[in-house]
């Protein structure tokens, strides 16, 4: 069978009967993709472990040359993974997965806004204008949710409860969970909630001097919008890290786990399907086994 034709048909596969989000199905199509074209393969049992291995050096090399991270690697090796499960699936003759490995990713440091700094950037958008009331409540919900961007801008109106300080957002893999509103951020939204006159659903809507024309009814602020937003009210603060949507949501979990919260819950609250993906923020708990180490180590009895 054609490797395009089968590849076409696992794309449907991960969409229909796996439910995997648009954004994943788009991400396997470039990474397997691109793994095609670089075999000029077309037949099944053409995908060999030494075939595997030469396209792993190919992307190492690509590596060496700055032009692609060692994580990046790992997902085209899971991608082709997963191809040669569906077709093993089918009974279709090709190498097994369970031959190939996935690399180890590389450990990093993560970048986070400490208590004062993030005092800073919701003080930055201070105020009493439309456009300064909507940035001061994304600001806050963002910290006081840990909600990744997608989530943000996809939030309506009629989501938010108010009144019990919480609502459900749909995450990755279409997963739902329950996030919560901070005193701070309960005030910031209402506040801005009050100043708006439109019908737009969306509670993230943009502001522009230009009439928007009719046809252009879809005022939903994109994820390029909250960047810039957010990279503009850390610049304001005097912020020197490099600050975007994502550091309020690593600010989150470390600010959660900092004052005492158990990984477990805060794996929860950031809905991650692996305690693994919460473990990045163990750079907390460590320095709190660090203060722990110096107030009891080596103490006269």
């Amino acid at each position: 069978m054609n490797l395009n034709k089968l590849l076409i048909e696992f794309l449907e596969y991960l969409e229909v009967e796996r439910n995997r989000s648009q954004k994943t199905i788009e991400n396997y199509h470039h990474y397997l993709k691109r793994f095609l074209l670089w075999s000029k393969i077309s037949d099944p049992k053409d995908i060999t472990i030494d075939l595997v291995r030469n396209y792993r050096l190919h992307l190492n090399r690509l590596e060496n040359e700055n032009e692609l991270k060692k994580i990046t690697q790992n997902y085209h090796v899971i991608a082709i993974r997963s191809f040669l499960k569906y077709l093993a699936k089918r009974d279709i003759k090709t190498l097994s997965a369970e031959k190939i490995e996935v690399g180890k990713n590389p450990s990093h440091e993560i970048e986070f806004l400490d208590g004062d700094e993030v005092e800073r950037l919701l003080s930055a958008a201070s105020g009493n204008d439309i456009k300064s009331l909507r940035d001061r409540a994304m600001l806050e919900l963002l910290f006081s949710a840990g909600l990744r961007v997608s989530e943000l801008i996809n939030i309506n109106r009629d989501q938010i409860n108010l009144a019990r300080q919480e609502f459900s957002v749909k995450g990755k893999g279409d997963k739902i969970r329950i996030v919560f509103i901070s005193d701070t951020a309960k005030d910031a939204i209402e506040k801005y909630l009050d100043k708006r006159t439109d019908m737009d659903e969306a509670i993230f809507i943009r502001y522009s001097k230009k009439k928007l024309s009719e046809s252009n009814k879809n005022k939903r602020l994109t994820p390029r919008s909250v960047q810039r937003i957010v990279k503009f009210y850390a610049a304001k603060a005097g912020i020197v890290k490099d600050v975007h949507p994502h550091t309020l949501r690593h600010s989150f979990a470390t600010d959660l786990l900092a004052n005492g919260a158990d990984i477990r819950s805060v794996q929860t609250m950031l809905g991650h399907s692996s305690i693994t993906t919460t473990q990045i923020y163990t750079h907390i708990t460590n320095m709190q086994l660090k203060s722990v180490h110096e107030r009891f180590h080596g103490k006269k009895k």
